[in-house]
Formats: C-alpha cells, structure tokens, sequence
C-alpha cells in the first residue's frame, strides 16, 4: 500500500494524528471533516496514497465502489434520513485542498454552513 510521509491523510490513516473516526477497516478510513459544512460531514479515504479521482484506475473499481457503498450506510447510522451530498473534489481547479483522494460525505438538517 502506498504512503506518503508528508499526507495529512496518510498520517490520519496510520494513527500519527488524531480524528473524530467513525469506521475504519483494512483499505478506508472515515472521520469527521474539521470545518464540516453540513451537520453531518464525513470524509471516507483510502488509507492508500491515491493523489485524487484523475488518478483511479480500473485496478482502484472496487475501492471506488466500496466507498460508494459505505456513505449511505454511514449516513443512516449517524441518524441522517432526510438525505445527504456526497462530494469528490478533483485537483486544485475542482477545489481540492488536501492532495489525497477523498469523499466528502455531508447530511443533516437544512440550512448548512455552505453547499
């Protein structure tokens, strides 16, 4: 599995930075955003070092899936039934912040923050 040593997420998924976690299993990591925009605002990330989308590959189609799978799951258990956002910000021109593929899982009720 790749890493990289100067990932904030990278560091999150090994443990060396703390996070609100709220699932965690052998490829994905999912934690609660620091600024959430939403009542409910997750992000789910592979512990493996992919740099964002433009970078999956078919080899990546069921990590992909799984993290598709995973955010409704979650939402429900986090009590959010009235529905949810689900956002993949894709380098510095699609808003990316952190250089490290990552959903952004967001729900709750109205108004948000932002979005």
């Amino acid at each position: 599995m790749s890493h990289d040593p100067n990932c904030i997420f990278c560091k999150i998924a090994a443990g060396t930075i703390p996070s609100r976690k709220v699932y965690e299993d052998d490829e994905l990591i999912v934690f609660h955003d620091i600024a959430p925009w939403a009542p409910v605002h997750l992000l789910i990330v592979p512990k493996a070092h992919i740099v964002s989308h433009a970078e999956l590959t078919d080899e990546h189609a069921a990590l992909a899936g799984r993290m598709m799978v995973l955010a409704p799951k979650l939402m429900r258990e986090m009590g959010v039934t009235g529905g949810f956002r689900t956002v993949i910000n894709t380098g510095r021109d699609g808003g990316q912040e952190v250089m490290h593929l990552h959903m952004h899982v967001m729900g709750g009720p109205r108004p948000w923050a932002r979005g």
